[in-house]
């Protein structure tokens, strides 16, 4: 599959000629559809902000980010900072592309089989619970308990980065499986915001928002495709969500999750779209209009062979990936570190959350599935490979910071920042040092 859409792609290039801006945007293009390369500039977004954070610019630094944002018509006005524009607004893009690729790994994905998913399952589970019962150990009684849910996340985009620096020593096999742990890690972290980390609730506003979403619905039964007017009512939902109490940007991931895995057209119409290119090239008696007419039904068909949830995925995740991670991260990973805060019992708790809890839950309980025969690890995964995972499910990063951001008052977040920057990155460290003493695998292709 992934050798026939290079194809596809060397042929369609070979269509259009070149232009000079090619020379510019195709190396910015290949870069941004490598998965690994986002880890990497939200590395660098992350020593950035640590480092201004930590410079004389630090105080101006901060006021920027607190800079007021605000939208009025009429008398009506919606006031809120750009720090808060990009924690409830920005990650609500990134939270509905989330939702769309839960979507995409339940309809289509690894899923979507129950077998197939019972060991990722099962591993995000116990890198769940055991991390957030850790934390609450340390933390029972004291104001930081309310910090929980930080220790539980897993961030995929430094886990991907990890596994590509170590090349062949990776199997296949153990890739797919912390994709789809990240993913049922996902729906955990979402429902933990949902119910963990809402303030009181506008049944009024919630009411609104559903109807919005009811909207939604109907506009998809009803054969409707203008992006523009679903973008208008998800503005809405979003807006309603923000004022219900409910963290905006769960109304990120019930869009994200509606949208439709399948394509509307099957793949096969393909073979009809030639014979109208082939009328299109050499019939020079129809009237513009008439042509223009035959243009807009092809590449409205070409569109619909692709799923809604891929086109969507497709055209966000390049921006989610190297444009809002990164601002997030500088807006957020920015700390004033201190000893103080390294030796603090939150920031403890929360180190020892990602780098104990994690490993211990997601191997215990992965070895408990495969002992007890509700799943069975993937072909070329062996227990060191296993253990290499649950050291770099504890890198929890983007979402951690997220969570912390919702759970914890200034002083407090600030200790957890410094927790989740140095557990993430002795978790990433440790799951490399582990992988590098695997051997490489040696890829079995059949005949």
């Amino acid at each position: 599959m992934r050798g026939q859409g290079s194809e596809l792609h060397k042929s369609g290039g070979d269509l259009f000629p070149p232009e000079p801006i090619h020379r510019l945007t195709k190396p910015v293009e290949r870069f941004m559809h490598v998965e690994a390369a986002s880890g990497g500039v939200l590395l660098v977004a992350t020593l950035m902000a640590i480092g201004l954070a930590n410079s004389p610019v630090a105080e101006g630094i901060e006021h920027f980010w607190h800079t007021p944002l605000a939208v009025s018509v009429g008398s009506f006005e919606f006031r809120i900072s750009l720090a808060h524009f990009i924690n409830d607004g920005l990650m609500a893009v990134f939270f509905f592309v989330v939702g769309m690729e839960v979507k995409r790994e339940l309809v289509l994905g690894e899923l979507r089989d129950a077998r197939r998913a019972a060991l990722p399952i099962a591993a995000a589970l116990g890198g769940m619970i055991v991390p957030a019962g850790v934390y609450l150990a340390l933390q029972w009684g004291r104001p930081g308990a309310r910090g929980w849910g930080i220790p539980m996340a897993t961030d995929i985009a430094f886990v991907v980065g990890c596994l590509s620096v170590m090349g062949s020593r990776v199997p296949h096999g153990l890739r797919v499986m912390m994709l789809a742990l990240a993913i049922a890690d996902d729906i955990g972290a979402i429902l933990v915001i949902a119910f963990g980390y809402s303030d009181g609730l506008s049944w009024s506003w919630l009411l609104a928002g559903l109807a919005g979403l009811g909207v939604v619905f109907g506009l998809m039964r009803l054969g409707v495709r203008s992006s523009l007017i679903y973008i208008m009512t998800a503005t809405f939902v979003w807006f309603a969500f923000h004022e219900s109490g409910v963290h905006a940007t769960i109304a990120g991931v019930i869009l994200g999750a509606m949208v439709p895995a399948r394509s509307y057209l099957p793949r096969s119409l393909a073979s009809r779209a030639v014979p109208l290119i082939e009328r299109l090239a050499r019939d020079d008696e129809d009237d513009a209009h008439s042509q223009l007419e035959r243009i807009h039904r092809l590449r409205l068909a070409v569109k619909e062979m692709v799923s809604p949830v891929e086109y969507w995925i497709h055209g966000l995740h390049p921006w989610v990936s190297f444009l809002i991670m990164p601002v997030f991260a500088l807006a957020n990973a920015g700390v004033a570190v201190q000893i103080a805060h390294i030796s603090s019992s939150i920031s403890v708790a929360v180190m020892l959350g990602l780098l104990i809890g994690k490993t211990i839950g997601i191997v215990l309980v992965s070895w408990l599935a495969v002992k007890s025969g509700l799943a069975r690890l993937p072909n070329g995964v062996s227990g060191k490979h296993l253990l290499a995972g649950g050291l770099l499910g504890g890198i929890g990063f983007t979402m951690s910071l997220f969570i912390a951001s919702l759970a914890l008052n200034a002083d407090q977040l600030a200790q957890a920042k410094v927790g989740i920057l140095i557990g993430s990155a002795v978790c990433a460290a440790a799951g490399l040092l582990v992988l590098k003493t695997c051997p490489q695998c040696v890829e079995v292709r059949s005949p």
